[in-house]
């Protein structure tokens, strides 16, 4: 039975759920006291009812307190896993938002580089592109210029080729060719002689005497004739071949060797490259402190010789704006060389179509006119 006093041997105060007493006000609240107040009162009922062991309800109590521990720590466990799980998985996305980040980083790196490369590749292509189609166009200009000046020629050589040849010459075209007795009665004067044949006569080598132009004699020389004929298997302006290198030896080089050294080189390399261009000189084309020569007979000095001549034509090299003026005798020099080597790139481009003879004294004819201008007989001028 549980009374109002505490027992005197007991050491600590019984637990307030064992105290049969009401609760005295001794905390603010009320409801705190009807709580505790209707744990001691349901004692004193059990007690009035079946009056029940007090050990029992204590060990209900601990048990109840340590249910609600266990409750407590699992449920504290339990949070702990959770809690650590969340933060796990947490620190998890926080790994993988940083990779997608560098990714995405590099990823817009390389769109950038990309970029870049391609249009730098664009820019580049467009580039060549116009500097392919600028040099197209440049080469179809020449092309063209080259294609009308091989039509001319060609013309021209088809009439030269059709109307005389050395061997069978037309002689209505070259009045010169004609004999006395003939020129006389159709033409009522007497033949005018070309400039060559009236400055230097041809020597016969064997009788040693001057012969006349339409008697004169004509004997291949076999060493000369067969290296022409080996160039002629192959034409080509290479000068190591045996025929070219005696021509220019004995030809071109003495015909286009002028006082002015460095300028009759360039006038050379331009003559072998088939890029020289000679022009008349108009009066007003003249430089101005030469006016008074110029009404006296166009006075000049050759660009070429160094000698105060009329110089009546100028010679310019390649594309170059540059003009020199030249003497008459220096333009039959040139002149000559050109014809020369017109007639040869003729025969490489296969547009001469006779036997080797024929072919060879027309070469034979053109040296002769070299070694004319170059002993200083050129044609007047009217």
């Amino acid at each position: 039975m549980w009374s109002g006093q505490a027992h005197p041997d007991e050491d600590r105060p019984p637990p307030p759920e064992a105290v049969p007493v009401p609760w005295k006000s001794v905390g603010p609240c009320k409801s705190h006291r009807e709580s505790l107040g209707s744990l001691v009162e349901t004692p004193a009922g059990k007690e009035a009812q079946g009056e029940e062991d007090p050990a029992t309800t204590r060990l209900d109590v601990l048990r109840l307190r340590s249910s609600s521990m266990e409750i407590r720590e699992k449920g504290s466990e339990f949070l702990k896993e959770e809690l650590h799980k969340a933060q796990k998985e947490l620190k998890l996305k926080d790994e993988e938002c940083e990779r997608l980040s560098r990714v995405r980083g590099q990823l817009e790196q390389e769109l950038e580089e990309l970029t870049a490369s391609l249009f730098e590749e664009a820019h580049k292509m467009v580039r060549e592109a116009n500097m392919k189609q600028a040099a197209s166009e440049k080469q179809l200009k020449e092309t063209r210029g080259k294609i009308d000046m091989l039509q001319a020629e060609v013309t021209a050589l088809k009439t030269l080729v059709i109307t005389s040849t050395p061997a069978s010459p037309n002689r209505e075209l070259h009045p010169q060719l004609l004999s006395p007795t003939k020129a006389g009665p159709r033409k009522g004067h007497l033949r005018h002689k070309s400039t060559s044949s009236a400055l230097c006569p041809a020597v016969c080598p064997v009788v040693g005497h001057a012969l006349a132009p339409d008697k004169e004699g004509k004997e291949v020389d076999t060493t000369l004739f067969a290296e022409f004929q080996a160039w002629r298997e192959s034409p080509t302006l290479d000068k190591t071949s045996p025929f070219l290198e005696r021509v220019y030896r004995e030809d071109v080089g003495p015909c286009l060797d002028f006082t002015m050294q460095e300028l009759s080189a360039l006038v050379r390399a331009a003559v072998e490259d088939n890029t020289l261009t000679i022009e008349p000189v108009a009066s007003q084309t003249l430089p101005a402190v030469k006016v008074a020569a110029v009404e006296c007979g166009r006075t000049n000095t050759c660009a070429l010789s160094g000698l105060a001549c009329a110089c009546r034509h100028r010679i310019r090299l390649g594309d170059s704006e540059s003009h020199y003026y030249i003497s008459p005798s220096s333009r039959a020099r040139i002149t000559a060389v050109c014809n020369f080597f017109t007639y040869i790139r003729y025969i490489q481009q296969g547009l001469v179509r006779q036997d080797a003879e024929p072919m060879f004294w027309e070469i034979t004819r053109l040296r002769k006119e070299m070694s004319l201008a170059k002993l200083g007989f050129f044609p007047q001028e009217a």
